[in-house]
């Protein structure tokens, strides 16, 4: 049982005789595509700086590099003075090392044995000229000629690069083939015009190298590199640079965030058919690593969720393997694009399903909590209530300060729904699609002696229970507490939950609407006592249904219920209303 890191680029083999380990800095002056010209420029280098190296790249190219230096202070020293006195280009750039492989110059040099660059020197400020250096535009260091006969030594993998980092560049649009047709042509001119070139089509060895080394930089810090996980049964790219190995917990094997990304990949694996496959669909867009936002499709033996919110972008792939389903989900933070996207195809293409599933056992660690999945938290909603159906469509009658600012609505947390009407407190809520209630509202429009038992149907916990419960009180008044006409006083402890609720009579049938009491005690300008509650009664939901189009059924109950009759009719009656944002 491991995981294995390989500990190269994606795609590539390296052959480092060093590594990054001694965190040792180099400055990367330029590249070259061929051996020849790389030597030249070394040996022109040389003659003016005494600790030049030269490295082959993936790819086939070959970088000249200076160092290696202690410190990366100490090396960004040296890149600003020699930059300041013309010695290197102005895009020089430091890295530490990791995409060298064997030194080709000078010929026979050890790199484990070299003796760190000397400091530069710090006397003279150079601020000043770095910024003007940094301004001014590099000189085409080969004529158009010069450029097109360095550009025929390419072999295609170079030119495949180089068109990879043209459209990393957000110049080029068109495949990656190798051949410069007028569309690589046309990318080329707009990144000289964007950059303050003079505009060929042809880029010079020097413009190729800068081209390269913004795209070199970003796959660099994403260290794309295949991981093998034998636990979970897969094989994929990860961006190693910005994500490692956390914990199992199934069906997840999570890779948690190293050096300040904020990056997330969790890699899926359980056994299981079409169902699990389905029931998973469902799971995942109740986290809140899938934002409810973007596009969802699913067939019969896979799915995709893309989910974009304010801060991160997801996008999650499973499927079904052999009696197992297997797949993964990409957290990336939002505004980082052009890094999501590279990382985001090297999974898709490498992502192998391997002998192998996570087992269930792995899961005994995990944090145990109703909000948490797999140690992942669950979505909730910005608010969650009662309402009641009162057609046979599915329409639902809430609270409106419920719903009064909600970017989706739910009845169940199955079924979205939209608000159709509002007046006076009250709510009508319309499913996007008609639905089949097992009850409807039944209404009577003769109230209760006082005193009398009433009770009201809701979700007290906001869904938490999974099921309304019922509570009992007494109707204390026919009016509210200044007289109002249309509210009922009743003598019953409720929770803000059970607002929006049914108030039922002793026969089941619905005579009123709990309202919000905070909203009752903010109207009377104090706090009421804790046994106090209020509804709308029967008369003013019935005209307000009516004046939208709901008819309103009248109950022809007889006998008062037992208490058991009386809770299946509040649980068939009553819905979950939640507010999501």
């Amino acid at each position: 049982m491991h995981r294995f890191f390989a500990a190269v680029p994606f795609g590539l083999a390296a052959t480092l005789s060093f590594t990054a380990a001694n965190a040792q800095q180099w400055i990367q002056v330029e590249a070259q595509p061929t051996l020849t010209q790389a030597t030249d420029a070394a040996q022109g280098y040389a003659a003016k700086l005494p600790n030049v190296v030269g490295f082959n790249l993936p790819g086939r190219w070959h970088a000249i590099a200076l160092g290696p230096y202690a410190t990366e202070a100490e090396a960004e020293d040296a890149r600003r003075a020699l930059r300041a006195q013309g010695i290197i280009p102005g895009d020089s750039y430091l890295t530490e090392g990791d995409r060298f492989q064997q030194p080709f110059w000078p010929v026979g040099v050890n790199v484990a044995t070299l003796t760190p660059a000397a400091p530069a020197e710090t006397a003279a400020p150079v601020t000043e000229q770095v910024v003007e250096t940094a301004m001014t535009p590099v000189e085409i260091d080969e004529t158009p000629a010069q450029a097109r006969q360095s550009e025929r030594d390419l072999d295609r993998p170079s030119r495949e690069a180089l068109q990879r980092a043209l459209k990393f560049a957000g110049v080029y649009s068109s495949g990656i083939d190798g051949a410069f047709g007028p569309g690589t042509r046309r990318a080329m001119s707009d990144w000289q015009a964007a950059n303050g070139y003079d505009v060929t089509g042809v880029l010079t060895t020097r413009q190729r190298g800068a081209v390269l080394a913004a795209y070199n930089r970003v796959i660099d810090s994403l260290a794309l590199a295949p991981v093998t996980d034998d636990v979970a049964g897969i094989a994929i790219t990860l961006p190693t640079g910005m994500v490692g190995f956390d914990a199992y917990t199934p069906p997840f094997a999570k890779y948690s965030a190293k050096n300040g990304s904020n990056v997330q990949v969790m890699l899926i694996s359980q056994t299981g058919d079409e169902a699990t496959l389905g029931g998973l669909y469902e799971i995942m867009q109740t986290l809140e690593i899938v934002p409810m936002d973007g596009p969802r499709n699913r067939d019969s033996t896979s799915f995709t969720l893309t989910g974009m919110n304010a801060n991160i972008v997801s996008h999650t792939e499973a499927r079904l393997v052999n009696g197992t389903v297997k797949g993964w989900t990409l957290i990336w933070p939002a505004g980082d694009e052009q890094r999501r996207e590279m990382a985001l195809a090297a999974m898709k293409a490498s992502f192998t399903p391997i002998d192998g599933v996570l087992p269930d056992a792995y899961g005994n660690g995990a944090t145990q909590d109703i909000d948490l999945m797999a140690g992942l938290e669950i979505r909730r909603p910005e608010a969650a209530g009662s309402g009641f159906y009162v057609n046979a469509s599915g329409a639902v009658l809430t609270s409106a300060a419920l719903v009064a600012q909600c970017t989706k609505i739910t009845l169940d947390d199955s079924y979205e729904a939209t608000v159709t009407a509002t007046q006076g407190g009250m709510a009508l809520l319309t499913p996007t699609e008609p639905l089949a209630p097992l009850s409807v509202a039944q209404f009577d429009s003769h109230l209760p002696r006082l005193q009398s038992e009433v009770s009201v149907s809701g979700f007290a916990y906001e869904g938490r229970l999974g099921a309304p419960t019922l509570n009992y009180g007494l109707m204390a008044e026919h009016k509210g507490l200044n007289g109002e006409e249309d509210l009922l006083r009743l003598a019953m402890t409720t929770l803000p939950g059970e607002a929006g609720g049914p108030l039922l009579n002793g026969q089941g049938a619905v005579i009123g609407m709990l309202v919000d009491k905070d909203a009752i005690s903010e109207s009377q300008a104090r706090t009421l006592p804790g046994d106090v509650a209020f509804a709308y009664d029967m008369e003013k939901l019935a005209t307000f249904l009516s004046n939208n189009g709901i008819a309103v059924s009248a109950s022809d109950a007889a006998r008062d219920m037992s208490d058991n009759e009386l809770v299946t009719v509040g649980r068939d009656l009553t819905v979950l209303v939640s507010c999501w944002n």
